[in-house]
């Protein structure tokens, strides 16, 4: 094995030059002969690198490239060669234990039939709905290795089943153990986004594309009621969906399922939790949306503390822009509270009062201009709990039930612009956000942003520290540009179709930094380049690599590494509806497999990482 040769090729150098391999001082000479002191002895070298380099990709040109899922094979750590390859755990509709992957169940968790009577198959293609799988998690637990997958239909779904790991490291998923996990107790599942693996080792996930309550129905809520609810529409509710969900495994190997209605309802792209596993940064999907920051009361417990809704302060508009951000406090709350007015199937009337604006003003006193995703709208908070005044208790709760229009109310900034991934770079003390879009609500002019367009996009990176009013050491008080896309044409090219440079980003989505490294991984959610790539962009030599790229017409969703998996690191990887968008002209080869895949590059070895 790879580690065991280096293991032995330093204890040889060790033995040779007689200095410390851990970095420590070397130990003092002993007395030479004829009473001569010896010399002391040297320090040690530092047997740790943050050194990793990939090899790079090249763009998808030929038809072959353009069908296949393509990963970097070889990669540098701390000088070291490495072979990896790419290597799929599960396609969707993989059948195992009675189960079948991707496969969606009811509010009594019945499989969902369609029209034709075959199953509801949240796939993104071969006639399935939805976006299809989006993430997975791996998570340690009980000696044993259990994989937690959702999927973005309208209607959610989620699975868990146990991993293989071999000697060298080489994943595969366990047969006889896919389960379905089962939402119904908590109103279903909805749009399941974006994922992360918490510090505990629990999966948790999203829900994107809140109903809005004011004008409820839709494409997405009626599935909801026509195959979730099985067409009793008075079983649904709005607010229902748009909240955190969580899954952990128990002592027996179950999945444990619960919603966070402590951390607010929007169109979650994100939760991710900090290393003082208490505060979360929440990103919300969409056109002039908000983003916000959770502070629980207790470490690895997010059933309840304090929302906050960040304030932008613009310094500079060149490039990706430049601000100050500051946190507005939305109140404190946990999920028994908000839940029992969840499940009470409250009314959009019964959190605000509602006008239209005239002019960009309320006619009536006592209302406030508000712009968001929802539009322009003129509100007045109301008695939601029914004490007889309108308090702090009932700002609290708005705040969890219309999370992003009270942050608007309450002075905080919604206009963000397709706002996704979050990652955290803990040595440098800084968050990254990935922003696929910088456009609409960030360019006018109008509002706290004004910068300049870019419809490739860019990722931002957020300074945080400790501030003793919120109770956070995580507390970000910036935001800049750290890296952007750039448009282009190759009208009449090989690379006809990448209006955004192929040696640059586009759109980016999910991003996950190494720890040890300055590598941070960007994936692509984009037709600006027509086959999707996942990056890794080094922050010190701000420099990008192409390290994969994914069949036409899919999503790179949710790349996520995992430094130390029992002695390996991997890179999961969700290839989301190949073809599913797609140009029309385009003719797919029929032997082409269009089925949505969670696997992994790797493994690898960073026992040499700090």
């Amino acid at each position: 094995m790879k580690r065991k040769a280096l293991y032995l090729a330093m204890m040889a150098i060790c033995s040779a030059t007689l200095i410390a391999c851990s970095g420590d001082d070397g130990k003092d000479g002993v007395n030479g002969t004829d009473g001569t002191n010896g010399q002391p002895g040297q320090d040690g070298n530092d047997a740790y690198t943050n050194d990793i380099t990939f090899y790079e990709v090249a763009p998808a040109v030929t038809d072959t490239e353009k069908n296949t899922i393509r990963t970097s094979t070889k990669v540098s750590v701390g000088g070291e060669m490495q072979n990896i390859d790419y290597t799929t755990l599960l396609y969707t509709g993989d059948e195992d234990n009675g189960e079948v992957y991707g496969r969606v169940k009811d509010y009594q968790d019945n499989v969902i039939k369609n029209e034709d009577e075959s199953d509801y198959m949240c796939n993104g293609t071969e006639g399935g709905l939805g976006s299809g799988l989006d993430h997975f998690s791996i998570l340690q637990k009980n000696d044993k290795l259990y994989m937690v997958s959702q999927f973005e239909c309208s209607v959610g779904a989620m699975y868990i089943n146990e991993l293989e790991q071999d000697a060298n490291g080489e994943l595969s998923a366990k047969e006889g153990t896919l389960q379905f996990v089962s939402q119904a107790a908590e109103f279903g599942g909805f749009t399941h986004c974006a994922g992360m693996t918490t510090p505990w080792e629990s999966h948790l996930g999203s829900e994107e594309y809140e109903p809005d309550a004011r004008n409820p129905g839709g494409k997405y809520y009626d599935e909801v009621s026509n195959y979730f609810w099985a067409g009793d529409a008075s079983k649904n509710n709005p607010y229902y969906y748009g909240w955190t969900p969580e899954v952990q495994v128990n002592d027996a190997g179950e999945a444990v399922y619960m919603k966070h209605y402590s951390m607010g309802r929007f169109a979650h792209e994100l939760a991710y939790v900090m290393p003082d596993e208490k505060t979360v940064y929440l990103s919300d999907d969409g056109t002039n949306v908000g983003l916000f920051m959770f502070v629980a009361d207790e470490a690895k417990d997010l059933s309840a503390g304090t929302l906050y809704a960040a304030k932008w302060s613009q310094v500079s508009a060149e490039g990706l822009g430049d601000a100050v951000i500051s946190w507005i406090d939305m109140g404190h709350a946990s999920n028994d509270q908000v839940r029992a007015v969840v499940a009470a199937q409250p009314a959009f009337s019964d959190v605000f009062d509602v006008e239209d604006q005239v002019d960009g003003a309320c006619a009536t006193a006592g209302f406030t201009p508000v712009t968001t995703a929802n539009g322009s709208e003129c509100l007045k908070l109301k008695d939601i709990d029914g004490s007889g005044a309108v308090d702090a208790t009932d700002g609290a709760l708005a705040a969890r039930l219309e999370t992003r229009r009270y942050a608007a109310m309450m002075g905080a900034t919604t206009e963000f612009r397709k706002e996704e991934g979050i990652t955290f770079n803990a040595r440098d003390n800084k968050l990254y956000v990935a922003m696929s879009d910088i456009s609409s609500g960030m360019v006018d002019d109008e509002g706290d942003i004004q910068v300049e367009t870019n419809r490739c996009g860019g990722v931002y990176s957020m300074s945080v520290a400790l501030d003793e009013t919120i109770g956070s050491a995580y507390v970000a008080y910036n935001m800049k540009g750290l890296v952007a896309g750039q448009s282009a044409d190759y009208t009449g090219t090989a690379l006809e179709g990448n209006s955004c440079d192929v040696d640059g980003i586009a759109s980016p989505d999910n991003v996950a930094f190494l720890e040890g490294t300055d590598i941070l991984v960007i994936g692509e959610d984009t037709s600006s380049h027509p086959n999707d790539m996942v990056w890794a962009y080094d922050i010190t030599k701000k420099s990008l690599a192409r390290i994969a790229t994914t069949p036409y017409g899919s999503e790179t969703t949710s790349p996520y590494w995992y430094k130390d998996i029992n002695g390996f690191g991997y890179l999961t990887l969700t290839t989301q509806h190949p073809f599913g968008e797609v140009d029309k002209n385009y003719q797919r080869p029929e032997t082409v497999d269009i089925r949505s895949t969670a696997g992994y590059v790797g493994p690898f070895d960073f026992s040499k990482l700090k």
